[in-house]
């Protein structure tokens, strides 16, 4: 008994240390001589159709007893070689599988896989208090526009701060290739960008820039000096600059100020500040033609237009202003419009 048990322990100990491809080829050669053997045994039964089934259950140990074997040699080579074998087997490849599964979910907890993201909005940075709050407005804003999947891309040691909810990936640097690679950056749609430091965000904007220069990219910088800089060498990069001191003016002097601007920027709360393409096939348009249909027909107040190719909006355009096809509209509203009927509006501007 005690030589029994010590050749399965040592049969155990040299599959645990197994490759895949040898764990495969063992467990082919198992069921291909356990097959032959009952050949053998004359356990014709037990040998046709449902020869995987009956090993499954029986190596397994759970044993229905809807099949088992009818002549002396068959349940002597099941007692002595199918079953002690089996079972080992068994045991090492689902311990394999429960494993593996365990250090891949570990990984993506840890933000060491390979992602696999084509159109996603893709976070850099990460600050303890203002992250977390960016992630949850823009998972909001994903839900409710084209439903983005959000990709956090950090330097520090943490563990994916919002698991099932957004992809994470833990890097070395912002700008090295293997790194961010994994966290698929030429494939974004929209990289932000807000690091502990400003020249760190500058390092780290023109890398994104040079990686993927399509993308939206928006640089948060708490020096609006650094911003210009930027934009000179990147012009279709966007700074948001830190606004805290001018809202802090602006509510002295218009109280109520920071409820409104907040709500403005709070897709869960009451009128929010969207943006929507005119399109480039439509026919060039007074601003009056947009603003009354948009507010009849949709309740939207269009705010400002951002003509093609220019950096700057103009907010409160005049009513004569033309409105040019490819223009960027801005506008307030309960909830994001996803589809306008422009001819329509069009006639009813009319």
């Amino acid at each position: 008994m005690y030589l029994f048990t010590r050749l399965k322990v040592e049969l155990y100990r040299h599959l645990k240390a197994l490759s895949w491809q040898g764990l495969l080829i063992i467990l082919a050669t198992y069921l291909l001589l356990s097959w032959g053997l009952l050949c053998l045994a004359d356990e014709d039964a037990l040998t046709g159709q449902d020869f995987l089934y009956w090993m499954v259950v029986t190596a397994s140990t759970v044993g229905y007893g809807d099949l088992s074997p009818s002549t002396q040699a068959g349940r002597w080579l099941t007692a002595l070689f199918i079953i002690p074998a089996g079972l080992s087997l068994f045991a090492v490849t689902i311990g394999r599988v429960a494993a593996f599964s365990a250090h891949q979910w570990r990984k993506g907890i840890m933000g060491l896989k390979q992602l696999n993201l084509d159109d996603h909005i893709l976070v850099i940075g990460w600050d303890g208090k203002r992250t977390p709050q960016l992630i949850k407005l823009l998972l909001l804003e994903a839900a409710q526009h084209r439903k983005r999947r959000v990709c956090l891309c950090v330097t520090d040691e943490l563990e994916n701060p919002l698991p099932g909810e957004i992809d994470f990936v833990r890097t070395e640097s912002y700008n090295q290739d293997a790194d961010m690679d994994r966290a698929c950056i030429t494939r974004a749609s929209s990289i932000v960008i807000d690091t502990p430091s400003d020249d760190q965000t500058l390092v780290c904007a023109l890398y994104a820039w040079q990686r993927n220069p399509k993308a939206q990219i928006i640089a948060y910088f708490r020096d609006e000096s650094i911003g210009h800089l930027l934009q000179h060498h990147c012009p279709s990069v966007e700074c948001a600059p830190s606004v805290s001191v001018e809202m802090m003016a602006k509510a002295t002097m218009d109280p109520g100020s920071t409820r409104l601007h907040q709500q403005l920027l709070n897709a869960s709360d009451g009128m929010t500040q969207f943006s929507i393409l005119y399109p480039a096939q439509a026919p060039a348009i007074r601003f009056d033609q947009l603003y009354g249909p948009m507010k009849m027909q949709y309740q939207a107040t269009v705010l400002g237009v951002q003509r093609p190719g220019d950096a700057h909006l103009t907010l409160n355009p005049p009513l004569d202003m033309p409105v040019e096809p490819g223009a960027l509209l801005y506008y307030i509203a309960h909830q994001r419009i996803h589809a306008i009927d422009w001819q329509q509006l069009q006639q009813s501007g009319a």
